[in-house]
């Protein structure tokens, strides 16, 4: 929350006291101490508020809203495929691990959903909830759809190129899908490219994206977005490029959680994380061989579909890890992370 002072209102206030000087007898001759007064009061307002404002925005937190799109009796862009979830609910499933994600990983983030559940939420109540609570950053989640069944690919949008911010946001969101996790990026678009304005894009006050993570037109990247393993992707694509845009936005606050026990520096577990399954594949099976690495295969304790995870290598820092990281990701693994074991 952040606490303003309208200097306007100061001014029209000082001028009903001036009035009030000029027609009382007992102070009309004493308009000098009257303007150092005036004065006085505007400089200590002004500076009270600047203090305030100060000590909130300087409190070490950023606000986030994350919005699902669509919701209750509005489905979004309806499934065609059989099996297939509709857009509102794909939109609710990405935002809600997006939302984990952060809170699991960040700190000093706090996270504010305009849906949790399967309800309507108008635009107006969107936008009135994001701007209400001051909020820094707002990201919506929606997918798309078209006539062309052929058409595919992420698209990251703002409500005009000139929102410097937005559009640098919408940069990183879009590098993440293309570079990391492997999908078809469309670009960052403004209000010009879809010849309107998008209403929780053009009246929310903070910096805001709002983004397609797919076509559920097309099968094949419906039938990702419809699979764990796609929406897991596709929120940790976001969740990286914001943790990126906040530490450079935000240099003097910590947003990384500690984490627990030994430092990482001390521990020797660390691993690079090729791929999951949801059966097992033989860690000697062909699409391996080009690592040149042994494949060690896990399983997890989890109710994700995805149970089997694949690593290569054992390092004794993360720093060391990264080193191997790139050739990894070069060799055909391009979602290929360091994990601890």
């Amino acid at each position: 929350m952040r606490a303003t002072v309208n200097l306007d209102v100061l001014l029209d206030f000082n001028n009903v006291l001036l009035e009030s000087f000029l027609f009382d007898k007992t102070t009309k001759n004493n308009l000098a101490y009257f303007y150092i007064m005036k004065w006085f009061f505007i400089i200590f307002l002004l500076a009270y508020g600047s203090s305030t404002q100060i000590a909130l925005a300087g409190n070490g937190q950023v606000v986030l809203v994350l919005d699902a799109g669509h919701g209750g009796n509005d489905p979004g862009h309806e499934s065609t495929f059989r099996g297939h979830l509709d857009e509102k609910a794909l939109n609710l499933k990405i935002t809600t691990l997006l939302g984990g994600y952060i809170n699991k990983y960040l700190q000093n983030v706090k996270v504010v959903y305009t849906r949790t559940g399967d309800q309507n939420v108008s635009l107006n109540q969107r936008v009135d909830k994001a701007n209400s609570i001051n909020a820094n950053y707002f990201i919506s989640i929606h997918c798309n759809g078209n006539d062309r069944s052929s058409i595919r690919g992420t698209e990251s949008h703002v409500h005009s190129m000139k929102a410097t911010k937005a559009v640098s946001f919408a940069r990183l969101i879009e590098r993440q899908f293309a570079k990391r996790a492997g999908r078809h990026s469309r670009g960052v678009k403004d209000k010009n490219d879809l010849k309107h304005s998008l209403q929780v894009l053009k009246y929310t006050k903070m910096t805001s994206v709002l983004v397609e993570c797919g076509f559920l037109t097309n099968k094949r990247e419906a039938s990702y977005l419809n699979s764990t393993y796609g929406q897991e992707i596709i929120a940790s694509a976001i969740f990286r490029a914001f943790r990126s845009f906040i530490q450079k936005e935000h240099p003097s606050i910590n947003f990384i959680k500690p984490k627990s026990g030994s430092s990482t520096a001390s521990s020797g577990n660390y691993a690079i994380q090729i791929m999951s399954s949801k059966t097992p594949v033989d860690t000697k099976d062909s699409s391996f061989k080009k690592l040149k690495m042994d494949v060690t295969r896990k399983k997890l304790n989890t109710k994700s579909a995805y149970k089997y995870i694949y690593t290569v290598g054992t390092y004794a820092s993360k720093s060391e890890a990264k080193k191997s990281l790139s050739s990894v990701q070069s060799r055909g693994f391009k979602d290929a992370i360091i994990i601890k074991k």
